[in-house]
């Protein structure tokens, strides 16, 4: 099953990393958080992925051209610059990566379209390439051939930005500093979708958290699978931080040894 990933948003709000690099390749511990989200799947034996490429998309495709190059064997005729791989050494992951370009201006639910051919005629996941989370993938995929419709998404309750209090008249009778925010699920994306989702795109402009959701939930082919453990994404430069000192102490989404 392959898992495609969604890597060719601009990142505005985060400004700050993204005038130069797509923000699936801003580093969480000196290594792209689009590396952290894919460590996540291998993990569980799913080493095929699909990134649907955008803005400043060369940067990704360097990044694991260079990879595959610096684990591989090397003749370089230093005169005309011609370079031959040969057999590559061990590979600290041995994926499988298609790298797509589905333009610059491409909405989320255009992008998915356009890798229809990468996916073929069968189940697939999707995830968005700036979000992480301990999420048991294996228990994501049972639950959404159990239930036989279209799509799952993964529900996520994430951590409130501020300190949580709880009262006895005026006095405080509970305080929790930041606590996952106990009301509310929102869309973490880690999608388990069939093919036929495709129908509910419309175009390169379709939104997918619109048109194509919306529909599905109407038609009764979207359930959620409700994830209460660990997830975030990293939206802003505060984000960014917060899973920096995360992966400095002990990393919940890292699942893999």
């Amino acid at each position: 099953m392959k898992v495609a990933i969604l890597a060719g948003g601009v990142g505005t709000r985060l400004s700050e990393e993204t005038e130069i690099k797509p923000k699936p390749m801003v580093e969480i511990g000196e290594r792209p958080i689009l590396w952290h989200i894919m460590k996540i799947y291998s993990h569980y034996g799913f080493n095929e992925f699909v990134v649907a490429l955008g803005y400043k998309g060369e940067y990704i495709k360097r990044y694991m051209m260079d990879r595959s190059m610096m684990n591989s064997d090397l003749t370089v005729r230093l005169g005309t610059g011609d370079v031959t791989k040969h057999a590559c050494q061990q590979a600290e992951e041995d994926w499988v990566v298609d790298l797509v370009e589905t333009g610059q201006l491409t909405n989320t639910g255009g992008r998915i379209k356009k890798l229809t051919p990468w996916v073929g005629n069968e189940t697939f996941m999707l995830t968005w390439g700036d979000g992480v989370a301990d999420v048991n993938i294996p228990e994501l995929l049972a639950f959404h051939k159990a239930h036989g419709k279209l799509a799952t998404v993964t529900a996520v309750r994430p951590p409130a930005r501020f300190g949580h209090l709880v009262f006895e008249g005026d006095q405080v009778a509970e305080f929790s500093e930041k606590p996952q925010t106990g009301e509310g699920w929102i869309n973490g994306a880690f999608f388990v979708l069939e093919p036929e989702v495709m129908n509910y795109i419309e175009g390169d402009d379709t939104l997918f958290e619109k048109e194509p959701l919306e529909g599905l939930a109407r038609d009764g082919q979207l359930m959620a699978y409700k994830h209460d453990s660990f997830w975030q994404c990293m939206d802003t430069l505060r984000d960014k931080v917060r899973l920096e000192s995360l992966w400095a102490e002990n990393p919940p989404w890292k699942v893999w040894q």
